[in-house]
């Protein structure tokens, strides 16, 4: 099954000009609309042949969490594009967990999915009041929140029959993790493309890995999708994630490409040149054996 994605990736042009799935049935007919897709469904394919996320074997169940957002509506259609072209061979059931936010519109997933002929199950659990009343306002919503919807989804999940949890953090979500724990955290992790889960029965997958936040919202505009915005963490102001965006911005703004930069350099990793001693073994280095390149840095 792996090899499909292979022989997918020797035609990108294939995915482009053969038909489309119909979530694409009112998208933009211009070149660079064309491109910008182009570039959302390579990037993804490439991550999920790099990081092995389609198991052999048995044709696998992905349960693809679609909160509203643009990021999770990207992944939904990018996937569904790879899917359509025979590249991407899983079953995919798109999921909303409704947290109980006052005003959540809940017509507009269940009508989107709908219309666009996706298998999809709308889950109403109010999480919501539980964040609300175990943290202060002046606190950060977002672990607890995530932390309950996550316990939520790998329930679903394992009813459905799912092996993995797909997600739609891209690249710029990996940075702002990473810079957090840096500055924050005092440790160096950002956010994995693939992991298994804590009681290891379940994959947790983001395929958008490699793909820029930008891209993805110039993507989400011209699909004009119903976009439903987050009124509890997205509510509050002064986060460090907002933070350390606002940074990251500054400094693409000032050297342009900074971004990639940084993203290449979480595949690029030197256990020598940091001083981890669980990382790589320093004491049990011995004159006389190779030596690790010394950058001058």
């Amino acid at each position: 099954m792996v090899d499909d994605l292979s022989h997918a990736d020797d035609s990108e042009d294939a995915a482009v000009f053969s038909p489309l799935h119909p979530v694409f049935a009112d998208a933009p007919d211009s070149v660079t609309f064309r491109k910008l897709r182009k570039r959302l469904v390579r990037q993804t394919q490439e991550a999920i042949r790099a990081f092995g996320m389609v198991s052999s074997g048995k044709r696998p169940r992905w349960l693809v969490c679609l909160s509203g957002g643009k990021d999770s509506y990207t992944l939904l259609s990018v996937l569904l594009d790879l899917q359509w072209q025979g590249a991407l061979p899983v079953d995919v059931l798109a999921c909303n967990l409704d947290q109980g936010q006052p005003g959540f519109p809940k017509h507009i997933l269940p009508e989107y999915l709908t219309r666009v002929g996706v298998p999809h199950r709308i889950i109403t659990q109010d999480t919501y009041s539980v964040v609300t009343e175990k943290v202060p306002a002046a606190n950060t919503y977002c672990s607890l929140c995530s932390r309950l919807r996550r316990g939520i989804l790998y329930r679903v999940a394992r009813e459905e029959g799912c092996e993995a949890v797909v997600l739609g953090h891209h690249r710029d979500d990996s940075l702002e993790t990473f810079m957090l724990n840096f500055l924050h955290g005092g440790r160096l992790a950002a956010m994995p493309p693939k992991l298994v889960n804590d009681a290891g029965d379940l994959f947790v997958l983001r395929p958008l890995i490699g793909c820029a936040e930008e891209d993805i919202r110039r993507f989400a505009a011209q699909m004009q999708f119903p976009i439903i915005p987050c009124n509890l963490c997205g509510s509050q102001d002064g986060l460090q994630r907002m933070q350390i965006k606002s940074l990251l911005n500054e400094w693409e703004q000032r050297n342009p490409g900074k971004r990639q930069v940084m993203a290449r350099a979480l595949s690029h990793v030197r256990p020598s040149h940091l001083v981890d001693s669980e990382l790589f073994d320093f004491a049990g280095l011995e004159l006389g054996e190779p030596g690790t390149k010394d950058d001058g840095l």
